[in-house]
């Protein structure tokens, strides 16, 4: 039986499936920095996330089907998660670096049909796995060594996340505080940064202690201007989701109760997600197999 969103959010062990989650996105981003980027702001995961779905679900009998700029145009701005012009460039960039290619065959024909390079591939069998063992975190589960034996799941799995995710307000538009980080260029490495690093056993009654954070080796370490990271900081502090234990000289950051709470909330609506697609998927297989 799946976790609900509401079930995780109340469970108190669900914050160090948060904090292994984010521990594993850093590993990601420093295995590949450029590709892990395509995740670190809420609107480009939506647009990765969408478009893989989008190949896995092509249809040979449908030429109409897959990833083309149409129907990932189509897709996404019917959610209003971004314009035309910006999938177009996002499309542009995945082919510049080579994350995606076209179909063989497909390079004059329209609609022209990309798909993954195996550098994307690997990348998003690594995120699926990495959640469901956060899942196992919290039940003593087997979720991910059942997906790793059984990567056929991944045709399922991947897209019933991709478009539960996309047509969930809850998820598409994250709450306000977790917002001002999220939609913004690398905000959501610098989340799982924190996360990561903060000491849940060490807390006072609404902070938790983050540590020593240096905004030029963070910002370097990012891919993102200095400026940019601390005007982001700048703007949390203003609304007390973060703060400095040693002020004026910030160099150790705590991050609130608060932020951390509605950051778990939010994350509890994805997670039921990914939980929901392994366990519907995995029931198709095992049927299958019968």
């Amino acid at each position: 039986m799946a976790f609900t969103a509401e079930q995780l959010a109340g469970n108190y062990s669900f914050l160090m499936s948060i904090r292994f989650l984010a521990g594993q996105t850093r590993g990601m981003f420093d295995a590949g920095p450029r590709l892990a980027r395509l995740l670190a702001s809420h609107q480009r995961w939506l647009l990765t996330q969408t478009a893989y779905a989008l190949h896995l679900e092509f249809d040979p009998r449908d030429p109409t089907s897959g990833f083309t700029a149409v129907r990932l145009t189509g897709r996404i701005t019917a959610h209003k998660v971004a314009s035309r012009n910006t999938v177009l460039a996002f499309i542009e960039e995945l082919y510049t670096y080579r994350f995606i290619t076209h179909t063989p065959g497909d390079e004059r024909r329209r609609p022209r049909h990309f798909e993954p390079a195996n550098v994307s591939h690997q990348a998003m069998f690594g995120w699926i796995y990495a959640n469901l063992a956060a899942l196992d975190l919290l039940d003593g589960g087997e979720r991910a060594t059942f997906f790793q034996a059984n990567p056929a799941l991944m045709k399922l799995v991947q897209p019933r996340i991709a478009r539960h995710c996309l047509e969930d307000a809850a998820w598409r538009e994250p709450p306000e505080q977790v917002a001002q980080f999220l939609w913004t260029e690398a905000g959501g490495l610098v989340v799982d940064n924190f996360i990561s690093r903060m000491d849940i056993e060490n807390t006072e009654s609404d902070r938790f202690v983050v540590g020593r954070v240096e905004t030029r080796a963070l910002a370097a370490d990012f891919m993102m201007s200095r400026t940019h990271l601390q005007r982001l900081l700048a703007k949390a502090a203003q609304r007390g989701c973060v703060g400095w234990h040693d002020e004026p000289r910030k160099t150790r950051l705590w991050i609130s109760r608060d932020f951390v709470e509605e950051y778990c909330a939010w994350q509890a609506v994805k997670f039921a997600y990914v939980d929901e697609a392994f366990e519907w998927a995995k029931t198709r297989i095992e049927g299958l197999a019968v």
